[in-house]
């Protein structure tokens, strides 16, 4: 019997908390409330001090009064397909704007819709983690086995072409325009992950303290820009093959920061 009269007691109590929000939410006095239901002042107050509750029978009466119905007045779940008392104050609001407006609206209403349909759809797609190289590589790396602390981490969503690549670069200066503008970020293939380079194929290189992204012909490294020279190297300047390149990194694939920290957070 103990454990009963507590919970009869906490369902009083929030009881009384949503006549009192729901009262001063329509404007009304005790009052006014009171003179609506037939009911004393007096009786109001001790509703919403917690020192009784309304009988059964007055409840519908108390709810329309409080704009409400029964389940937003007695906090309980809103059954599938009913409209809650806030949804429908705010069909009735919208049946109070004109015909443009209302078109307005419904247009907003389908672009939220279609941006959080692709929000939760891109919140479920798996991610992967590359290494980005943003600036030209450190002098004295010769190996490009040994390069990877000069990049930052990049997390993408996964595809087929992501799953892929190994290291993003970007393309500075205009020597492969059309094709990559200069601050185009490119995803790159890495060596030996990928098969060996042919002739007429775009790679990443490193030479000396320099890395490019050109394409590998016979005679050097050629630039798509024709303004640009063909690149030759001597025995003295090794090149390096970093790996094939595989295109341009859509920025749209890109994980935002907080999606990265909550996927990590929860071990993702």
């Amino acid at each position: 019997m103990p454990r009963r009269k507590i919970e009869t007691n906490n369902t009083q109590a929030a009881l009384c908390v949503r006549i009192r929000a729901l009262r001063e939410a329509r404007g009304l006095e005790q009052k006014a409330l009171a003179e609506r239901l037939g009911v004393s002042a007096n009786t109001v107050c001790n509703w919403e001090n917690g020192r009784s509750r309304p009988d059964l029978a007055l409840l519908p009466a108390l709810a329309e009064a409080l704009g409400a119905d029964l389940y937003e007045l007695l906090g309980a779940e809103v059954p599938s397909g009913k409209a809650s008392p806030a949804e429908r104050r705010l069909l009735e609001r919208c049946r109070a704007l004109n015909e443009g407006h209302r078109h307005a609206v419904e247009r907003l209403v389908d672009s939220l819709l279609e941006a959080q349909a692709a929000s939760a759809a891109e919140a479920a797609r798996p991610i992967r983690k590359l290494i980005y190289f943003e600036r030209p590589l450190a002098a004295g790396i010769g190996d490009p086995t040994e390069f990877d602390e000069a990049g930052t981490p990049i997390w993408l969503y996964a595809s087929p072409e992501t799953e892929r690549a190994g290291c993003v670069f970007s393309v500075s200066g205009e020597s492969m325009e059309p094709a990559f503008k200069s601050g185009d970020m490119v995803l790159v293939s890495r060596i030996p992950d990928a098969p060996a380079l042919q002739y007429g194929e775009i790679g990443a290189f490193i030479a000396g303290n320099e890395t490019y992204i050109k394409v590998y012909e016979k005679d050097g490294l050629h630039s798509l820009n024709p303004a640009y020279p063909t690149l030759s190297f001597d025995e003295s300047t090794p090149v390096f093959l970093i790996g094939r390149v595989m295109g341009r990194l859509d920025p749209r694939r890109i994980v935002p920061a907080v999606e990265v920290e909550r996927r990590l957070a929860a071990g993702e």
